[in-house]
């Protein structure tokens, strides 16, 4: 299997996170799964001439393409032109490429939380028609259109994140490269379930003190970010406490809550992050599938109230009910 990645508008955080793999490093194991790196921007030594041969063989069928692995948000302006952002050398914008090379793809990978849904670069006022490259925020249709599906007949496979955990990305692959990745193993956003059936909140070190209610008021206290702090991590999809960064860490093991960065327009919450809006003194953001009736009598709950899709959970041997997902308001 071959891969193309490209980077369009964004930090290049995602790419610093891949090389961050450990166990084997991302090179060892592209390679241990027959993976061929056709060319990666940062890392890939060709350039010039022969890239844009390269990209030109693609578009023209000459040479097949495996997986167009996309990082960054795709810039649609000036006026849907897309040349804010022009693939140096080409004379053509990435929008253009983009829409030209994904149809050519076997499988078509946005890595980040730009690339699958805008991200931080379509924050704001947007001027530059920042999207995703088949979602603009939490809605269908970005670069690429809401109907668009790869040779695979899936849609592009949205890993998202802010940054990606190397561990998302590598299994992504792993998988297509072994065929083990359908339509059935992407949730509602086109995520990955392996990681997205999972919420930030387990396995998080805070949980006796969500569990009692025991607030931190600063960040730099070991109490539950929750009702002060602006902590979603029990709404937010990942796996971050259970398979942890660098081998040991999460941004909620750190002190720092959880802001719901695989999530379409976390960027906005319209509060600071470290923030939590209450209405009567309750948290607006209740834990995924928890009612408000609950929540307030948390304390006091029986086992009848456990929530559904825990109480299934649990006597299961994997995860039989995925959280329930969360749209933003139009």
């Amino acid at each position: 299997m071959n891969m193309l990645w490209l980077q369009s508008a964004g930090c290049g955080g995602c790419t610093m996170s891949l090389l961050c793999a450990e166990d084997p490093n991302v090179m060892d194991l592209l390679d241990g799964a027959g993976i061929d790196l056709l060319w990666h921007p940062s890392i890939s030594e060709m350039t010039g001439a022969p890239v844009r041969r390269l990209l030109e063989a693609i578009e023209a069928g000459e040479q097949p393409l495996d997986v167009l692995c996309i990082e960054g948000s795709i810039l649609r302006g000036p006026n849907g032109t897309g040349r804010y952002h022009m693939l140096a050398g080409t004379g053509r914008s990435m929008l253009d490429w983009v829409q030209s090379l994904a149809p050519r793809a076997q499988h078509v990978v946005a890595v980040g939380t730009c690339a699958t849904f805008g991200g931080v670069t379509s924050t704001g006022e947007n001027p530059a028609d920042a999207v995703g490259v088949q979602y603009d925020g939490g809605h269908k249709g970005g670069a690429l259109n809401a109907e668009f599906t790869s040779r695979s007949g899936l849609p592009v496979i949205n890993v998202a994140g802010c940054p990606t955990h190397p561990d998302w990305v590598t299994e992504t692959l792993l998988m297509l490269a072994d065929g083990a990745l359908g339509t059935g193993d992407l949730d509602g956003f086109a995520r990955p379930r392996f990681y997205a059936d999972h919420l930030v909140h387990h396995a998080c070190p805070k949980n006796e003190f969500y569990e009692y209610k025991a607030s931190a008021t600063e960040l730099s206290e070991m109490g539950c970010m929750m009702e002060n702090l602006g902590c979603i991590g029990t709404q937010a999809v990942g796996d971050c406490n259970i398979r942890s960064w660098n081998g040991e860490g999460s941004c909620t093991r750190a002190g720092y809550p959880c802001i719901n960065c695989t999530a379409p327009e976390f960027e906005e919450p319209g509060h600071g992050f470290t923030e939590t809006p209450k209405f009567a003194g309750i948290p607006i953001g209740l834990p995924t599938d928890m009612p408000k009736a609950w929540f307030m009598a948390l304390a006091s709950l029986s086992k009848k109230a456990t929530p559904k899709r825990i109480e299934i959970n649990a006597t299961a041997d994997r995860i039989e009910i995925p959280p329930t997902l969360r749209r933003p308001k139009s």
